[in-house]
């Protein structure tokens, strides 16, 4: 809204010469961040009192951890606070015609839909694992990773025709393969696999919050730069034209990450639940393949990788398949605590981890 009066102004009244900022990428980030987390800090107080009212709180899991059951009656879904956060702060600041833009908007909403409808479902059952069956959640994302997928190479995509099909990995220039026909199958299972991380790692207070405000301000730089056809030049980058608007996308989830986290550091007085933490895997995963960085998260979201991998490899190939443990605790954090570490120690050891992963990708950018 903003951007747009700002565009109708500037260029006609004298008095509205300072709307002139909306054309500056870096004046509306700024902008966008201040929005959320002020937004986030008004609201999440107000939600909270809602949720216990209406007695939407965590329903605990068994994990092996003691402490796990002092979480007990504490509201869930606050991600939807984050969700809502972050959209209103586009709708004044972006522009809503950018169809980098639009993909991503639609991976978040699409992928807190499901989360909500999780958790909704935990509720009402008062059991934390009688939320939506595994196979129902993966069929309704595989839904939005086809659409994504096909968007990305179909007439309509915003990508430059010669990019449709590249994949990229760090520290090298040249593409590893550019195929419009296996590309498609890359983002696929890409989208599946991120757009869960994050709800696999959300499992303790403030841990998940913190990396994806490192994943997703990072992501906002490359947006920033691979936008910009000098920087993009420079860096020896494809050129991705309007990407830059991917910046002040990730400037308010940043500022509705912070905000947040206000709310959500230990001891938490809201947790984000599945609604939190499906649309942050969802707009991630998103925000990499727009960005053609689907490879650099492997060192981006190392932290929610690894925790993704230990899970799965404990529950799929150690339980299901050979019928026993492979480690002591999955996911990485629950090992951490069962070897005897105190909550808050894990969740800053883990962020201190998250945020040297976020500078190392950083460094990808010169180091090709």
């Amino acid at each position: 809204m903003i951007y747009f009066l700002g565009k109708l102004l500037h260029p006609n009244y004298q008095l509205f010469s300072f709307l002139r900022l909306v054309d500056y990428i870096s004046a509306r980030a700024i902008g966008a961040a201040l929005t959320a987390i002020v937004l986030t800090l008004i609201i999440t107080p107000i939600f909270i009192r809602y949720l216990h009212r209406r007695g939407f709180v965590d329903q605990v899991r068994e994990t092996g951890i003691a402490s796990s059951s002092d979480k007990a009656g504490t509201p869930a879904m606050g991600g939807a606070v984050v969700v809502g956060c972050v959209l209103i702060s586009c709708l004044l600041w972006c522009n809503l015609a950018n169809t980098f833009l639009i993909a991503v908007l639609f991976g978040m909403v699409w992928f807190g839909i499901i989360g909500m409808m999780d958790d909704l479902a935990k509720t009402q059952a008062r059991s934390g694992d009688r939320g939506l069956t595994e196979s129902k959640k993966l069929m309704l994302q595989s839904i939005f990773a086809a659409l994504l997928a096909i968007y990305l190479v179909c007439p309509f995509s915003p990508l430059p025709h010669s990019e449709m099909g590249a994949f990229y990995i760090p520290f090298i220039k040249a593409p590893l393969f550019n195929s419009v026909w296996f590309y498609p199958l890359v983002v696929f299972f890409f989208v599946l696999v991120v757009g869960n991380s994050v709800n696999i790692t959300d499992g303790l207070d403030g841990l998940a919050i913190v990396p994806s405000v490192f994943v997703l301000g990072v992501l906002g730089v490359f947006a920033w730069l691979l936008g910009n056809k000098i920087w993009a030049g420079y860096l020896n980058y494809s050129f991705l034209p309007n990407a830059g608007e991917l910046a002040v996308f990730s400037s308010a989830f940043v500022g509705a990450g912070i905000g947040f986290l206000w709310f959500n550091a230990y001891p938490a007085q809201i947790f984000m639940g599945d609604t939190g933490a499906l649309a942050i895997g969802g707009c991630m995963a998103a925000l990499s393949v727009v960005l053609k960085q689907e490879a650099l998260f492997l060192i981006l979201g190392g932290l929610f990788v690894a925790e993704a991998v230990s899970s799965q490899i404990q529950d799929k190939i150690g339980i299901q398949w050979l019928g026993r443990r492979l480690f002591l605790r999955a996911p990485l954090h629950h090992a951490m605590q069962h070897k005897g570490l105190a909550e808050t120690k894990v969740v800053i050891r883990l962020w201190i981890a998250s945020g040297i992963l976020a500078l190392t990708a950083l460094a990808t950018l010169k180091l090709r």
